[in-house]
């Protein structure tokens, strides 16, 4: 896989059925290695190794409904008292991250409300706390470290 502007970890990869899987610390099992899951894991390890967010804290792919339409949020990470504190967004490294990649985390922010936005597609990444009161977002050098 390609390499990443993000801190190399170690994963346990294997090939099983002629594909290349990636296992999960946070779902707990293999997943297909695709680009994106590529990135996704390579965040996952940075909240948690860099960032020290806990395990605990972190939900990977979960359903969202917006206008009647289930969606998928890559990654949430969520405060001590259970409120979404920073949403996710992994693109493949060939994915561009331009304004469809803001307008849809922004889509999900509307119902989610979390405080901060992380986009990425392993090569580039954007962080942007949330300005409730004049509805835009304020990008920031880095996401918080863990300390909520």
């Amino acid at each position: 896989m390609q390499a990443l502007n993000l801190p190399t970890y170690n994963f346990r990869i294997k090939c099983t059925k002629n594909k290349y899987v990636i296992f999960d610390i946070i779902r707990k099992k293999y997943m297909v290695l695709t680009p994106e899951e590529w990135v996704r894991q390579h965040i996952i390890h940075f909240l948690i190794e860099e960032k020290k967010y806990p395990i605990s804290l972190i939900s990977v792919e979960k359903k969202l409904t917006i206008n009647n339409l289930t969606k998928r949020t890559d990654i949430l990470v969520f405060n001590k008292v259970g409120l979404i504190e920073i949403i996710v967004e992994c693109k493949a490294p060939t994915v561009s991250i331009n304004q469809d990649t803001f307008d849809q985390i922004a889509r999900y922010n509307l119902k989610l409300k979390s405080n901060y936005l992380f986009v990425t597609n392993g090569l580039t990444h954007f962080y942007c706390s949330m300005d409730f009161k004049n509805e835009q977002y304020v990008f920031l050098d880095n996401i918080p470290n863990y300390n909520f």
